[in-house]
């Protein structure tokens, strides 16, 4: 008899193949003497859809909501049934006895493969591989301890509890507000609270003061300092009172009434959870939360560079002591060898801020494996990523950072002067970064207080006398908040237990994508329907209380402290409760994309919506469904045939031009220079496809390209 192996994904289940001794590569399966290894694609198997429980759910009424069913039905996804259906054929084969869960070690990776086998019917016992790297050691060691698939029962019953409540809370207030203000509307346990706090933070902006004020700096021969008041404040509101402090103390001479040193000592920082590294990517490169994931997964999953990426731990557990040298080794190379080899001599210092089983649920932080770092196979985003991480696991050994910071102050005329400087005695882990002592977290200044300055100072006594032998004032202006950006907005959904390390970045990207949100630069700015929105929903659904509170129950569930039942039952009555207040409302909506033009067929005014091929302008009339083009964009490129500017545009493929009045295309990379012949095939086979008016815009492509090459 053989056992079936489910892995998550195709390439996973490649490596489990190779590992385990399976050479016999089918179209859905790679079979062996031993194990047989297919794998999902992700989800094959999910919630079914209203209409499924009754066909008038098809059309959205309000009259029919809420939508919720006495027990909730599973479908085979359409567009993975193929793979469900060879899966499920593996089931049934007569040679197959046992089954091996490989699935992502996780609350999602557990529910995909516990909806395959409850829909193909898998009545037998099964283990679970569950592994936090995909090194072949790794894979190795799993198969060779694999743990009773009933383990792992209630972190399914929490992850079936996650996604019923999604459902019932998702899809009727989604329904109910679309139904209520004639527009499509989303609102989810997660994003709405989620969008109420960036909306909070836009409130705390557009009420904001900004008030003018002025600082004194004096120029005491070897060093500066900042003028404060008795308060302590260093702004001074009043210019005639700035002026006149700087006539006063200009020339005069005063003392040093106190010189404190005191030594500090700064231990390293905690290894890598997901949340924390998607901050740093994103403070640092710039990189949202969804890119940090993704290039995270590629690092795990195909580099096989480091360990698990969806953990909420930045500790590791005791059994890992052995391997922490293995893996150090693997990182010694390149930028790294200097940083690395001198630990290496050494027995590594292993303390509670490194290794804390009780801080470890799931899966441990995020570390280098053993893998060998050939960091020429990586993508530069790759590298930038791997460098936080390597940097991050190879400082965990380093001694603490220690310095002397000193504060001084000095007494002229009866006023306070300050400053603070600071002397490196060690670097400590901060060698690992270069020496830099500077904060690695991203301030926030709300313009209550100037930033205060650390210099390096000359050695200083109290009682010594100095003379100010220049005053300068220094013009400032209060600062409301800072928008969020998505590290700050991580931040705060990880404070409020909003989500989890492995969906927070697909939150933020709904939010982006219904148009509640949008990106501007670094910073996450509310859209005019997301104002609107925050305003049309319950006003417990906007903070982040409830949710949390969902989420601290689902853990319960996973921890084996709470029960289904209940929960379910609470999130039935929400729903309940939600669109009850939804139907009973009595705002108004208006939408914030109105544009100039009217519509050519009805008259009414249309709608300006995104789509990747840039703004289209849309009929809101139930009865019209008119889409025309949006704003034109004209490019320098002029048509061949009439010389006229021709318009660019945006596809999948990249940026091309068209002339709408011959139909020439041509294809642009992405500095709007022409592509190569096989670029340009890659273009015509995805736009073949699509259908425009008239024709098709692979056949104009088509056409155009013929033409190009005729000429040639």
């Amino acid at each position: 008899m053989k056992t079936l192996v489910l892995a998550e994904k195709p390439s996973v289940a490649r490596e489990i193949a190779r590992v385990m001794g399976c050479s016999d590569k089918q179209k859905s399966y790679i079979e062996g003497p031993k194990y047989v290894v297919t794998w999902a694609l992700g989800h094959l198997v999910g919630l079914a859809e209203p209409e499924e429980y009754n066909p008038k759910f098809a059309s959205w009424a309000m009259e029919d909501l809420p939508i919720l069913p006495d027990r909730m039905k599973l479908k085979v996804l359409r567009e993975t049934n193929q793979q469900y259906k060879a899966v499920q054929h593996l089931m049934k084969r007569q040679d197959i006895g046992e089954l091996i869960v490989a699935t992502d070690a996780a609350r999602e990776g557990e529910l995909l493969a516990r909806w395959i086998l409850q829909m193909a019917g898998w009545k037998k016992p099964f283990q679970r591989l569950w592994i936090s790297s995909q090194t072949d050691k790794a894979i190795e060691a799993g198969f060779a301890a694999l743990k009773p698939g009933k383990n792992y029962d209630r972190l399914y019953e929490s992850a079936r509890c996650r996604a019923e409540a999604d459902w019932m809370i998702g899809l009727n207030i989604t329904r109910a507000l679309t139904c209520k203000f004639g527009t499509p509307l989303a609102a989810g346990r997660v994003q709405t609270p989620t969008l109420g706090m960036i909306m909070d933070r836009e409130r705390e902006i557009t009420s904001f003061l900004s008030e003018d004020y002025e600082t004194l700096q004096a120029d005491l021969g070897s060093f500066q300092a900042a003028w404060r008041s008795a308060s302590g404040d260093a702004r001074i509101w009043d210019k005639a009172k700035a002026a006149s402090l700087k006539d006063k103390l200009t020339g005069q001479s005063g003392t040093i009434t106190k010189v404190q040193k005191s030594e500090r000592s700064e231990a390293h920082q905690l290894a890598y959870d997901l949340t924390e590294l998607q901050r740093d990517a994103n403070r640092k490169f710039g990189f949202s939360a969804k890119q940090t994931s993704g290039l995270l997964q590629r690092l795990y999953e195909q580099h096989k560079l480091v360990t698990y990426p969806r953990t909420d731990s930045r500790y590791l557990t005791a059994d890992m002591t052995d391997t922490l040298k293995e893996r150090l080794e693997s990182v010694a190379v390149g930028p790294y060898a200097a940083l690395a080899r001198p630990l290496l001599r050494k027995q590594l210092p292993i303390t509670n801020r490194i290794v804390d089983d009780s801080k470890v649920s799931d899966h441990h932080a995020i570390i280098p494996t053993e893998q060998t770092l050939l960091l020429n196979t990586l993508s530069t985003e790759e590298r930038k990523l791997y460098d936080l991480i390597a940097r991050r696991f190879i400082s965990l050994f380093y001694p603490p950072a220690r310095y002397d910071a000193v504060a001084v102050t000095v007494t002229v005329q009866g006023e306070s002067f300050h400053v603070k400087g600071t002397t490196v005695k060690d670097t400590g882990w901060r060698e690992v970064y270069g020496g830099d002592l500077s904060s690695d977290e991203e301030e926030e200044n709300t313009g209550d207080q100037p930033a205060a300055s650390s210099v390096k100072l000359p050695e200083l006594r109290e009682g010594e006398q100095v003379t100010i032998t220049r005053c300068r004032l220094q013009a400032g202006r209060t600062q409301p908040p800072k928008r969020h950006n998505e590290a700050s907005l991580l931040t705060l959904m990880e404070k409020h237990g909003l989500g989890t390390p492995a969906t927070r970045a697909d939150v933020i990207e709904k939010l982006v994508s219904s148009d509640t949100i949008e990106r501007q630069g670094n910073l996450l700015h509310p859209t005019g329907k997301g104002k609107q929105l925050i305003n049309l929903v319950a006003s417990q659904l906007r903070t982040p209380e409830l949710t949390a509170r969902w989420e601290s129950e689902l853990e319960k569930i996973a921890r084996g402290q709470g029960q289904p039942g209940p929960f379910l039952q609470g999130i039935r009555s929400m729903a309940e409760e939600l669109v009850g207040g939804v139907k009973a409302s009595t705002a108004e909506y208006k939408p914030h994309n109105v544009s100039s033009s009217h519509c050519p067929e009805c008259g009414t005014r249309l709608l300006e919506k995104k789509s990747k091929r840039g703004k289209l302008l849309v009929c809101p009339a139930d009865n019209c469904g008119y889409t025309g083009a949006g704003e034109k964009r004209l490019s320098n490129r002029r048509c061949p045939q009439c010389h006229k500017k021709m318009e660019l545009k945006e596809g999948k493929a990249g940026l091309f031009v068209q002339c709408l009045g011959c139909g020439i295309t041509e294809t642009m990379n992405k500095d709007h220079k022409p592509v190569n012949k096989r670029e340009q095939q890659k273009l015509v086979q995805q736009y073949s496809k699509q259908e425009s008016l008239g024709s098709s815009l692979g056949d104009l492509l088509k056409a155009a390209l013929e033409g190009q090459n005729k000429d040639k």
